[in-house]
């Protein structure tokens, strides 16, 4: 990891990300353990989130330290025109671990350049979301039984969908195939296209989200259309309700498939789908928790037992 923060998926080897899957498993058989006792962690969350904050908090307090930080950066110093390097720097005097989301890409690589204490990248613009990445990985570990082999469809926001960016780089490792489903204005950028085929990584693009992807698919990635990401809102209604998960699109898929989706949903997955076993979406948001905790106690060179 570098400098013992987290910023990027790309920061963990394959060896490393698989210790974690192991400490996240560890954690689910006990999620509660004072191995914080006396340590504060620091949540500065530069731009809303509802489950990232929630469960890195919870995990916090369940392995038994305090939270210190702020969900609204207008009720800050930042409003006053303070630097983000004169915040981290002071909130790094007050904690033993800053957890930070912002709207602009790069900020948590720029932050851990100079921060005194790690760093772990609780989102960055469109960029990456590692501590989302680990919970997607260890989803995918207990629905499949492997991270090997495995063909993975992701569906939607693929261009501002930082979710599916940090999955993709993660799943290098394991042979993965993908198919990559969205609208022109959406499609998955081309650096991340270069990044397959330097690895070797076989994918598919297509605009059309149709039955016979579906069920070739193990790992089926749902993500919403951001309108936070938009700056011109025609585009974004335009584009927002094109591909829509429906039950009975899944008849015929297979056994094993998995629905995930990084959640909040607005309308890409229909209600009717929450009833369907191969729906996993609020299981994987519970994952967050044990994750997250393995990453905490990573980034803070704790042992797990």
């Amino acid at each position: 990891m570098n400098n013992v923060s987290l910023v990027s998926i790309s920061d963990l080897s394959k060896e490393e990300i698989l210790e974690l899957l192991e400490t996240a498993r560890k954690f689910e058989e006990n999620p509660n353990q004072r191995l914080l006792e006396g340590k504060v962690a620091a949540t500065l969350f530069f731009e809303p989130s509802t489950r990232t904050r929630l469960s890195f908090e919870t995990a916090v307090n369940r392995l038994g330290g305090r939270v210190i930080g702020f969900s609204d950066a207008s009720t800050t110093s930042s409003s006053k025109g303070e630097t983000m390097h004169d915040t981290i720097r002071m909130v790094a005097n007050y904690a033993d671990v800053i957890i930070m989301r912002h709207h602009l890409e790069g900020a948590a690589r720029y932050a851990s350049e100079f921060s005194p204490v790690p760093i772990i990248n609780a989102g960055d613009g469109a960029n990456q979301h590692p501590s989302q990445t680990m919970l997607d990985l260890y989803s995918i570990y207990k629905t499949q039984g492997t991270l090997e082999n495995l063909t993975v469809t992701m569906v939607g926001d693929l261009k501002y969908g930082r979710t599916v960016h940090s999955l993709l780089m993660a799943m290098y490792h394991f042979k993965p195939k993908f198919n990559f489903i969205a609208c022109k204005e959406l499609q998955m950028p081309n650096e991340y296209k270069v990044f397959c085929d330097e690895h070797g990584i076989e994918y598919h693009e297509s605009t059309d989200f149709s039955e016979e992807i579906i069920n070739e698919s193990d790992i089926l990635y749902m993500t919403r259309v951001q309108r936070e990401r938009f700056t011109d809102l025609m585009e974004y209604e335009r584009v927002k309700d094109l591909y829509n998960l429906h039950n009975a699109m899944l008849d015929n898929s297979k056994e094993n498939l998995r629905i995930l989706h990084p959640l909040p949903r607005v309308n890409e997955i229909a209600y009717d789908v929450d009833s369907n076993p191969k729906a996993y979406y609020f299981q994987q948001a519970q994952n967050g928790l044990y994750a997250r905790e393995a990453i905490i106690c990573k980034v803070l060179g704790i042992e797990v037992k």
